[in-house]
């Protein structure tokens, strides 16, 4: 393991507002309900080409890192896209067409309709939007091209041009801003209010919840997926996992506390120190956004406003916030890639920060107490993304993608 996890600063903050409680209140569970989570379970497995992503048990890094083990859940080989946001917009734009054609044909429409595009002509007339990083854009106009609708994407300056053609491959109009991602969530509202269009966001804001619950509802499915990998009776102890508007860490924290009440890990959200909104908030006692004046390598949570109702979630059930600098990101990319004698782990930039400050409270006996890790510790790690841009993942790690998927190893 690289020295530089001895020297980087991770900073951490204790949630003062968590609730240790068995039982799952009802105000979070309002927010996403079981009913609505295994809804979302059910069609996602119906869905063409859907079968549960790798859990990588990573035995050696476990034995470095002095936890008893560490599994790693790799989302880069979930669906096309590669990325666990291919479970949320793609899911809630199929939600919104079964809502808007039965709307316009005056039928009752299910799921099933949409996803074998019985309604073909009427979903051509209907135009979702969205403002993205990259993943959450790509997501929905997969999604959009799938169930047979029009799709615009808006993206900031930042965005890569990788990304943005990756998106344009599945037929969705791209859409380029000056600004940082909340300007361009900002004028994808306007344009979609101007033009009739529907957002399709991942994250909510007063007026505008229903499609976001649908988008976290189809995160639950790597969380349901991971629960059932685990080899033998033992539960995680902790879970680390990325930040971004918050929204995969109010599903994970949601779902994991219905499921498993007082038996439920410890959650620690990862954010760069760029874009800390949520630990900024956690500080603050109340909901802070965050000006993002220089944009992170941690391209996909490089988000600077809250999701409502991911924080009314996540306020009560995530116990630690960490928030760290871009440094530990290609030591840790390169780590995964280098792992399995031949058979590499092919993780994107957003991918390994949970990984990363794992690794890096290993050597950093303060923050290893502070997230009351042992050597009996049993670490959850979400790997949200593959190489979603080859481009910069060849330039951090100086190694070729090449076909991201891995079968389930020990490593």
């Amino acid at each position: 393991m690289e020295k530089i996890y001895d020297t980087v600063e991770v900073r951490h903050i204790d949630n003062p507002a968590f609730v240790q409680d068995a039982r799952c209140p009802e105000d979070v569970s309002e927010v996403l309900s079981p009913e609505l989570a295994a809804e979302a379970q059910r069609e996602i497995a119906e869905w063409e080409g859907y079968a549960p992503t790798p859990l990588h048990c990573l035995n050696a890094i476990a034995r470095s890192a002095g936890v008893r083990s560490i599994y790693y859940k790799d989302e880069g080989v979930r669906f096309s896209p590669g990325s666990f946001k291919a479970l949320g917009g793609a899911y809630a734009v199929q939600q919104l067409l079964r809502q808007e054609i039965g709307r316009l044909s005056g039928q009752a429409v299910s799921l099933e309709d949409i996803r074998e595009r019985r309604f073909p002509d009427l979903a051509g007339t209907i135009t979702v939007a969205t403002a993205t990083d990259g993943n959450h854009g790509r997501s929905v106009a997969w999604g959009a091209g799938r169930f047979g609708c029009r799709c615009v994407i808006y993206v900031h300056r930042e965005v890569s041009a990788g990304r943005c053609k990756a998106m344009e491959r599945y037929g969705a109009e791209v859409r380029r801003i000056d600004g940082n991602y909340d300007d361009s969530v900002h004028r994808a509202q306007a344009d979609a209010t101007e033009n009739g269009w529907f957002i399709v966001s991942d994250t909510s804001y007063p007026g505008y919840t229903t499609l976001p619950r649908y988008v976290m509802a189809g995160y639950t499915v790597m969380m349901k997926e991971a629960l059932e990998q685990i080899p033998g009776p033992e539960l995680p102890t902790h879970v680390f996992l990325q930040g971004g508007c918050g929204g995969l860490a109010a599903a994970a924290a949601g779902y994991l506390w219905q499921v498993l009440g007082d038996r439920r890990p410890r959650l620690i959200v990862v954010e760069p120190v760029q874009a800390d909104c949520l630990y900024q908030s956690v500080s603050s006692g109340r909901r802070v956004d965050v000006n993002i004046r220089e944009e992170s390598v941690m391209a996909g949570l490089s988000c600077g406003e809250v999701s409502t109702l991911a924080w009314m979630m996540i306020r009560p059930s995530v116990r630690d916030f960490v928030s760290m600098n871009d440094d530990l990101i290609a030591p840790t990319m390169r780590l995964l890639a280098q792992a399995g004698n031949g058979r590499p782990i092919i993780a994107g930039e957003s991918a390994v920060p949970g990984l990363a400050a794992l690794l890096a409270a290993a050597r950093q006996e303060r923050l290893w107490k502070a997230l009351g890790l042992d050597g009996e510790s049993r670490v959850l790690v979400l790997g949200t993304e593959g190489a979603t841009d080859p481009g910069i993942y060849r330039d951090l790690t100086g190694v070729d993608p090449g076909p991201a998927a891995v079968p389930a190893t020990e490593l």
